[in-house]
């Protein structure tokens, strides 16, 4: 009889300890173990890296080639491997003209449909093309907005934030500071214009001259200097505040910069196509009587509901079939609960959980069996009454006869699993062990896991006391998105929860509105820890219609899951800053002062001790045609980053490359003495983030770990008046002992004087939080009002609420997450 089991042996990749493990195929198999265990480096560092490894082996010479670059997993032998499908939690952001259309191809389908079965105006002479029905394309785009459906523009209103104020006291807001702004004054002035006087006393045609003039005029200034100055007259030339803002988003190198001017600028549909971003001819072809962009802008189970009486024709003909094939594909995605979205959402506003959701239920259509799907966390981003879905939908994949393997830390998925592999004992170097290969409930028996108490412990939780606000900030008429006129009341100085099924509003609410109007209030344009400057484009942005409480908040911290570097150079040294006192220990060795060399030296950004073949990043890029590009260990430093000579110098025996390579939990250790070093340090500790490498690339952390490094960055700081921290769903990726670990550090924020907001779905931080505001009752237009607000006993028994039963169950026993 055939072997029905993968057998891994001697595996080594990362952290693992040559282990060996018998793993059943046709089955739902759970990966578990702490943040940093090494159970990601069995799933996808070995079991799914071999399989593709494989896979290469049978495709072209030229291919092969470039393959052996990137190396094969460190393992002695694995046998009984089916080809493997991974779908990972992607770190990189997609782009802004990727959807949930392009995601899932349901947009190719529908695209076909017009094309194929559309109305036609009458006297057309031919059927368009399908992708004439593209805004991605050339042939569909409109030519005005290039398909983007807005075009960004400036505004006066945007410009001069206060008429109020004269041109010398600043008016023109959107202008630059400094020497710069200065200067664009004293040239105004040259050119004869009052810049004493308030802007809105000037003409008209001077305002607009002002700020929207294409010309640039050269005039010569005598500039006023301070006495004892000199003050040399110079050429001048002017520069329209639209062509400044413009200018400098389209061109500068700096995000601080494009962050800045970002602001002055607003998205508006774009005129000719209305938002609708296809050329007339396309928007003349409808189906059911609406255009294209009408279906692409439905949710998709509304769209569905518009197809299915085409559907369900008995016909052979090209509408039925294309109809069918697009509500069997969506149902599909109804089921795992995104029918809230429309095929047109832009996937870059997307939570990882749903883009993986989106793969997942393509592959589900895809009719593969005997396959391995290896799955990061799938229950990432999700209620727990959408999770019973995707059990079911996983429940489908095996019974069509296909493996799968999930890293995950969601007990009640694990509850479901066949099968339990758990690593462990802790992280990093202390883990790397198979504690349990197992039927689940053998794992019982395995009394070194973590995974072990969370999975059978039925004590109820203790007892707390609900902390006592010390004011409200409270937020009326909000309307984004999905909030429609919603009034919403956030206790100050405790811990709240917002909860709510997917896509019913709550990063809306707290990420966006929220966290703008406490911007607004503090008059702070800059960047927040995690914040994307060069992202593109204005978003919309919210409507409210009053707010109060504002004024007891002085500061603003929010932390999210975006990635902290979109390549191997960005790295949780140098995001948290403490890589900047390590290079000072190095540059004040006897070693490196005898050969001049400055703390610069010991940087991998900068030309002079980096190794110059990978440029310091320690990888290079390798392209594999037509598969995605990845990265290798760089040929000539091996992965180091610096040249020989800068690796001469050590500090206590060790190269700055060792200390890179060295784990958060070692380096406070060896860089104790190191006040500055030591501080970071240990907050990465207190986060729970003891394992990870200092120089570990941003590319190969997860949400979760960037989330923690951001909020390990702000810990480090100090905290001066009443501060608002925002976080959106702070445990993804963390198994339940790594939240507690999280939990310790959230709740001394708020007993120390200090307001944490977090959207979140594990039941456990809900039921330990002091106020909880449950969105709903749906997703999308079925979402967007507050169920229920109150103690998490009172949202427990709140009528209507989606959440109440899981918080209940929670209530009553720890493990029920």
């Amino acid at each position: 009889m055939a072997d029905s089991y993968v057998r891994v042996r001697g595996a080594r990749e990362h952290n693992l300890r040559t282990i060996d493990v018998d793993i059943p195929r046709d089955a739902l198999v759970a990966f578990t173990g702490v943040s940093g265990s090494g159970k990601s480096s069995l799933a996808f560092g070995t079991l799914y890296a071999e399989a593709q490894r494989r896979y290469f082996e049978s495709v072209a010479p030229y291919a092969r080639r470039l393959i052996h670059q990137v190396g094969a997993p460190k393992v002695e032998d694995i046998t009984g491997l089916p080809p493997a499908v991974a779908l990972e939690q992607r770190r990189s952001a997609p782009t802004s003209r990727s959807s949930v259309g392009t995601v899932t191809t349901l947009s190719n389908t529908l695209r076909m449909l017009f094309s194929r079965a559309g109305d036609y105006p009458e006297g057309t002479a031919e059927r368009l093309d399908s992708d004439a029905f593209s805004p991605n394309t050339a042939a569909g785009a409109c030519p005005e907005c290039h398909g983007l459906g807005t075009v960004h523009r400036v505004t006066e209103e945007s410009l001069v934030p206060d008429p109020a104020l004269s041109i010398a006291e600043g008016a023109i807001a959107a202008w630059p500071g400094a020497w710069q702004g200065k200067n664009l004054r004293d040239i105004l002035a040259a050119l004869g214009h009052d810049i004493g006087r308030p802007w809105r006393e000037l003409p008209r045609a001077d305002r607009d001259w002002i700020l929207f003039t294409d010309e640039q005029p050269v005039v010569t200034v005598h500039p006023v200097r301070d006495v004892g100055r000199i003050q040399r007259p110079y050429k001048g030339q002017y520069m329209s505040a639209r062509r400044y803002v413009l200018h400098t988003f389209a061109d500068s190198k700096s995000e601080t910069l494009r962050k800045r001017v970002q602001g002055f600028m607003v998205a508006e549909p774009c005129p000719v196509c209305a938002g609708r971003r296809l050329r007339p001819e396309a928007l003349a072809v409808t189906f059911e009587g609406q255009d294209i962009a009408a279906l692409a802008g439905m949710p998709l189970g509304a769209l569905a509901g518009l197809l299915r009486p085409t559907a369900a024709r008995a016909d052979d003909e090209v509408a039925p079939t294309l109809a069918r094939d697009l509500v069997a594909r969506i149902e599909v995605l109804t089921e795992l609960g995104l029918g809230y979205l429309s095929m047109d959402r832009p996937a870059p506003t997307l939570s990882a959980g749903e883009l993986q959701r989106l793969r997942l239920a393509t592959q589900l259509r895809s009719g593969l069996f005997g396959v391995v799907y290896v799955l990061d966390e799938p229950s990432a981003g999700l209620h727990p009454a959408d999770t019973e879905s995707l059990l079911t939908v996983l429940g489908r994949l095996k019974e069509a006869g296909n493996s799968l393997f999930v890293v995950e830390h969601d007990m009640d998925v694990v509850r479901r699993a066949d099968w339990i592999v758990d690593i462990g004992p802790r992280a990093g170097e202390h883990g790397g062990q198979v504690l349990h290969s197992g039927p689940v409930a053998g794992l019982a028996d395995a009394t070194a896991s973590a995974t072990r108490r969370f999975l059978f412990d039925t004590a109820p939780p203790a007892a707390r006391t609900v902390r006592r606000p010390a004011g409200t900030l409270t937020l009326r008429g909000v309307t984004l998105h999905n909030l429609r006129g919603l009034d919403a009341a956030f206790p100050l100085g405790v811990f709240t929860a917002v909860t709510g099924v997917s896509g019913s509003g709550k990063s809306t609410l707290v990420t966006r509105v929220l966290a703008e109007a406490v911007r607004e209030h503090l008059g702070d344009g800059t960047p927040e820890a995690g914040e994307d400057a060069a992202e593109a484009g204005p978003m919309a942005r919210a409507q409210l219609s009053g707010a109060e409480g504002l004024s007891a908040i002085n500061r603003l911290v929010r932390v999210d899951q975006k990635p902290i570097g979109r390549t191997p150079r960005s790295n949780l040294a140098t995001y948290t800053g403490l890589f900047d006192a390590v290079r000072k220990v190095f540059a004040a060795t006897d070693a490196a002062r005898a050969r001049g060399y400055t703390a610069g030296r010991f940087s991998f950004n900068v030309a002079g001790g980096r190794c110059e073949t990978c440029q310091g990043e320690g990888f290079v890029a390798v392209e594999l045609l037509f598969l995605p590009g990845t990265y290798a260990p760089c040929t000539a430093c091996h992965g180091a980053r610096y040249n020989p000579e800068t690796l001469e110098i050590t500090y206590r025996d060790r190269t700055v490359a060792d200390v890179l390579a060295m784990t958060v939990d070692t380096a406070a250790d060896f860089l104790a003495d190191i006040p500055a070093a030591a501080r970071s340090l240990r907050t990465l500790q207190d986060v729970g983030l003891g394992y990870l490498r200092l120089g570990q690339p941003a590319t190969e952390l997860s949400g979760g770990e960037a989330q923690r490094i951001k909020l390990a960055t702000e810990l480090q700081r100090t905290r001066r008046g009443h501060t608002l921290y925002l976080l959106d769903e702070p445990t993804t990726g963390l198994h339940p002992a790594d939240t507690e670990v999280l939990l310790r550090q959230l709740h001394g924020l708020v007993d120390a004087g200090h307001t944490v907001v977090v959207v979140e779905h594990d039941m456990g931080v809900v039921a330990g939080a002091d106020h909880v505001i449950d969105l709903g009752p749906g997703g999308g237009a079925d979402g967007g009002r507050i169920v229920a607000a109150g103690t998490p006993a009172e949202v427990a028994d709140a009528p209507g609420s989606r959440t109440a039963h899981y918080l209940a169950r929670r209530r009553a026993r720890p493990d029920a997450s």
